[in-house]
């Protein structure tokens, strides 16, 4: 072959390339979404009568969850840090679904005082609790304490929900069946519990941290289940799935990523069906003890299934909240 023809040969396969290549892509996208989408929860069950909280229900995949349980039927406890956006969100709830019964109360999941104070008047304006939806979390913070002096992520993600949980816990079993449903993440398979700083004092990456955070959801759950056999009470664990939310908002780095590639990322409706499944799904009305992504049974890590850690967590956390919790 002549050079010329050579080169335009070569500029031909090129320029063929740089058409046809966002031309497959563009094709391959309803695909590519379908996939990224994940399970959906394809329960119908209304849940009339039945009173949920929902911790961080004023935004992303908490405000998808609390709209579909209102859309059920259920009254809505939105249990948020900001009321103005937990207002917000509410209004915006009720008026889509119809449902009046969405109610925004103030909990500060960094602050112990505003958790006791938050299940003092949940227990004395509600006689019931059917569903705990243990959704806020914090991600990528700079290092940081909450207001008893625990680092941030295991304060808020883990400490924060476990206290909510033991101050509930009655009014669940008053109730039950009632199900408790912990928001993991992947995450959890990065994550250990490091005992000898588990406030990062001595050493911290918050990229590490939310992991280990994530990892106690998962044996806090797990040791949770264990105790609660026979009450007709269970508690599941779950990932949501790489949600396009304000969850990375303490990273620049990551919320352009997430910008960037919002594409191949949930939305916050398809990152809150499986909170939905664990909450609502008929077959799993005995099912206890399990992590869940996509609405389907996933794969929990070594360290998520280590029993004698999920114990001494559950002892330890016992010790810093100040409580006792046989």
């Amino acid at each position: 072959m002549e050079p010329a023809a050579a080169t335009l040969t070569c500029w031909g396969a090129v320029l063929g390339t740089a058409v046809s290549l966002p031309l497959l892509l563009l094709a391959a996208a309803p695909y590519v979404r379908r996939y990224v989408a994940g399970g959906q929860c394809k329960s119908t069950a209304k849940l009339d009568g039945k009173v949920v909280i929902i911790t961080g229900a004023n935004t992303g995949i908490g405000k998808e969850t609390a709209r579909d349980l209102a859309r059920r039927g259920a009254r809505v406890i939105v249990a948020c840090r900001d009321i103005a956006k937990g207002e917000a969100a509410a209004s915006a709830i009720r008026a889509e679904t119809g449902n009046q019964q969405v109610i925004v109360k103030k909990l500060d999941l960094a602050d112990t005082k505003s958790i006791r104070e938050f299940a003092e008047n949940f227990l004395a304006e509600e006689k019931e609790l059917h569903i705990l939806i243990n959704n806020a979390g914090v991600m990528l913070c700079p290092y940081s304490k909450t207001a008893d002096g625990f680092e941030m992520h295991l304060g808020v993600n883990h400490l924060g929900h476990f206290l909510l949980t033991f101050l509930l816990l009655e009014r669940l079993k008053q109730s039950a069946p009632a199900r408790i449903v912990n928001v993991s993440s992947l995450a959890h398979h990065g994550g250990r519990i490091r005992f000898h700083d588990l406030h990062g004092e001595k050493s911290y990456n918050c990229g590490l941290a939310y992991c280990h955070s994530k990892l106690a959801n998962v044996l806090f759950t797990r040791e949770l289940a264990r105790r609660l056999q026979g009450t007709k009470v269970t508690a599941n664990s779950l990932h949501p799935g790489s949600v396009y939310s304000e969850l990375v908002r303490h990273s620049f780095v990551m919320t352009w990523l997430w910008k960037m590639f919002s594409f191949f990322l949930k939305t916050p409706w398809e990152g809150a069906q499986t909170s939905v499944y664990c909450a609502v799904a008929e077959e799993l009305d005995s099912v206890t003890g399990q992590y869940f992504s996509d609405c389907q049974p996933a794969y929990v890590s070594p360290w998520g299934r280590d029993d004698e850690t999920a114990k001494k967590l559950w002892s330890v956390s016992c010790e810093l909240l100040g409580i006792q919790w046989d």
